[in-house]
């Protein structure tokens, strides 16, 4: 085993170190692993494998969700997700601040991007809460961590993309994710709720209450948004729909939305096409890499011969967990989520189920960790998106979104502790 890891392991630090592009660069790996330590035609099985990775007939949700969230992007959801929900938010302890929780959580249930959700909400949010007098600290933060539910509520391409490369089902990770990602967004609205009483100068100073009959007439900015959640996750739920025929339901209703509230230009679904496409290819390339640097490494024997060694060392399968969360918040520093996850997956995947651990629970904690690195420096996707909606240094934000990024840590013990959380409702779709 210590030939074909250390040269695996080498190459990926280079690869890494030199800026290559990480499909490309894993692709590059296997082949050199595969021409080195066996003897076998291997032009022959990568063009096998790229074709039957590129034409899986689950990667057809993959471009359908992201057109969806580009079409959204060009809406007016964000000014409908504040109307309609600060009227109930200003009697809570934070008030106006649980608009960021409460806004990425309803927008991540119709984008399934943690950058969109983010830019999404925060170019309305930010500019009211910070010009209404509101901590900066916990404005920005708040944003930081809420937008991360991005990744977690469905439908969630880095979901697509585990489901895709473990071979698990996609409709099961979809409702794995329900529970955690509406838990952890009440522990976020929870940590702002605190620190505003704790310290009461953290907002500005109570505002006037909102009449009865004018907060009610102001839910109705929500309908665009909750027409759009029950189209998609109502189909799938029911069994109306299967995962790809909800993506494409959620393109028709995202179209139905923008025409109606007379958004969409013929700029703006061009720019929302080139945006698909170029996501599209870049996780594609991604996916085929990982999936050809996975195939490899199991012809060499790899992720067995690992699996047996860490499970020489005779760990709990928590402290497995405590050691995988810490090595993924490591990678997470220099590495993006979604390219930590199709990297390492043929190797923590396999320890995972050997130590006793759902493959779907597992996706969703991966989710979590994932999470995390989007909002730690110095490659943190959410951080980029807020200094350009702020322009303050990605340190500086990251410091404000370190205590979210506590309450992510703490989240995913628990999880472990209660893996029902995330399994009860897969298991009742089964039933």
């Amino acid at each position: 085993m210590t030939g074909p890891l250390t040269l695996v392991l080498g190459m990926l630090f280079v690869t890494l170190a030199g800026g290559v592009w990480v499909g490309v660069g894993l692709m590059s790996i296997g082949i050199v692993a595969l021409e080195v330590f066996r003897d076998m035609r291997v032009d022959r099985f990568l063009a096998g494998d790229i074709w039957s990775s590129s034409t899986a007939v689950e990667l057809i949700t993959l471009p359908l969700f992201i057109l969806m969230g580009e079409i959204l992007f060009h809406t007016r959801l964000s000014e409908n997700l504040f109307a309609g929900l600060s009227p109930w938010t200003r009697r809570l302890p934070g008030r106006l601040l649980h608009v960021n929780v409460l806004g990425c959580t309803l927008f991540a249930a119709v984008s399934g991007s943690s950058a969109a959700t983010t830019a999404t909400v925060g170019r309305i949010t930010l500019q009211e809460l910070l010009g209404r007098g509101y901590d900066r600290r916990l404005a920005v933060g708040s944003l930081a961590g809420a937008g991360t539910l991005g990744f977690l509520i469905p439908p969630s391409i880095p979901m697509i993309v585990y489901g895709v490369v473990a071979d698990v089902s996609i409709l099961e990770l979809f409702m794995a994710g329900i529970v955690p990602g509406l838990l952890l967004a009440m522990m976020f609205m929870g940590w702002i709720g605190f620190r505003s009483w704790q310290d009461p100068s953290l907002v500005p100073a109570q505002e006037p209450a909102i009449p009865r009959k004018e907060a009610l007439l102001a839910l109705g900015q929500l309908a665009p948004i909750a027409f759009l959640i029950l189209f998609v996750m109502g189909s799938l739920y029911f069994g109306f729909a299967s995962i790809t025929e909800a993506a494409a339901i959620g393109v028709l209703g995202s179209l139905i939305v923008a025409i109606a509230q007379r958004t969409l230009t013929l700029a703006g679904m061009w720019g929302a096409l080139l945006g698909t496409v170029r996501t599209c290819s870049m996780i594609g390339l991604i996916i085929v890499g990982a999936l050809f640097l996975s195939k490899a490494m199991a012809r060499l024997g790899l992720p067995a011969d690992v699996a047996n060694a860490i499970q020489a060392w005779g760990l709990h399968p928590w402290m497995l967990i405590f050691v995988l969360l810490l090595f993924y918040l490591a990678l997470g520093c220099i590495l993006d989520g979604l390219s930590a996850i199709v990297m390492t997956l043929p190797v923590t995947l396999p320890l995972a189920v050997a130590a006793g651990f759902d493959p779907i629970w597992f996706g969703v904690f991966l989710i979590i960790t994932i999470e995390m690195a989007q909002i730690t420096p110095p490659v943190g996707f959410n951080l980029f998106v807020i200094q350009g909606l702020t322009k303050e240094g990605i340190f500086r934000i990251a410091a404000y979104a370190w205590p979210f990024c506590v309450i992510m840590m703490v989240f995913t013990a628990l999880i472990t502790l209660a893996p029902d959380i995330v399994t009860a409702l897969p298991k009742s779709l089964r039933g």
